[in-house]
């Protein structure tokens, strides 16, 4: 795996193949980049099927949801409200219908591009929700499947890890199961700027924990905080 001129290496796939809870608060930090621009992860919301009814995957396989079943690393693309192109990372073991959705991040490099895409100056709020993320990444839906952990086109690579994590309740989930909307699937890095709904984040009564220190395949996830419901 190749190191990048931000210093990280591609994910391995052994760190992808942690569940969906787990996975999504280790994503925060990491950076993906497609040619000249680079986002680092700042918002991710973890998704899995069974056992939550938020799940893309609860109706079954689509061709549009295939990807939630491939090995963990591969791009999950959808286009929400005919509008938006969201980027979800496939985890779990092939064969288990899992996603992080990145919900906002934080922009490293090719700024020029990133405020053209978006047609604004660069804020915190160009980049605050996944159709934004989307939009600075210039997704399409031709993409959804693409294998993030190899070199060349959009890629994963691993990043500083944060501080601290906080973690919510997911945001626009009021179709699924009221076990699964309080549920602390939402992963936000500790005060950041770069951040969807902060005034929800704010009275979502958020739990933290400290994160900083693991190696790229070691996950500090708490499992009182995302276990899953039985």
């Amino acid at each position: 795996m190749s190191a990048t001129s931000f210093g990280g290496e591609l994910l391995s796939p052994t760190l992808c193949a942690l569940p969906a809870e787990r996975l999504a608060p280790r994503l925060l930090g990491c950076v993906l980049k497609r040619d000249e621009v680079a986002l680092r992860i700042t918002e991710t919301e973890g998704y899995f099927w069974p056992g939550d009814s938020a799940c893309h995957a609860r109706a079954g396989r689509t061709a549009r949801n295939a990807p939630m079943w491939q090995r963990g690393g591969h791009a999950y693309i959808y286009l929400c409200y005919g509008l938006h192109h969201l980027l979800n990372v496939s985890c779990d073991r092939e064969g288990i219908a899992a996603a992080v959705l990145i919900r906002a991040a934080e922009p490293l490099a090719g700024h020029d591009t990133i405020a053209a895409r978006r047609g604004r100056p660069l804020a915190p709020s160009v980049l605050a929700g996944p159709g934004k993320v989307g939009q600075a990444l210039a997704l399409e839906t031709a993409l959804s499947g693409h294998d993030l952990l190899r070199p060349g086109g959009l890629e994963l690579m691993d990043g500083p890890r944060p501080a601290e994590i906080l973690a919510t309740p997911r945001i626009g989930i009021g179709y699924a199961d009221p076990l699964d909307i309080a549920r602390p699937l939402r992963f936000v890095v500790a005060g950041t700027k770069w951040v969807s709904k902060p005034k929800a984040l704010a009275r979502s009564g958020r739990r933290s924990w400290p994160a900083a220190g693991g190696g790229r395949n070691r996950d500090d996830t708490p499992s009182a905080i995302v276990g899953r419901r039985g």
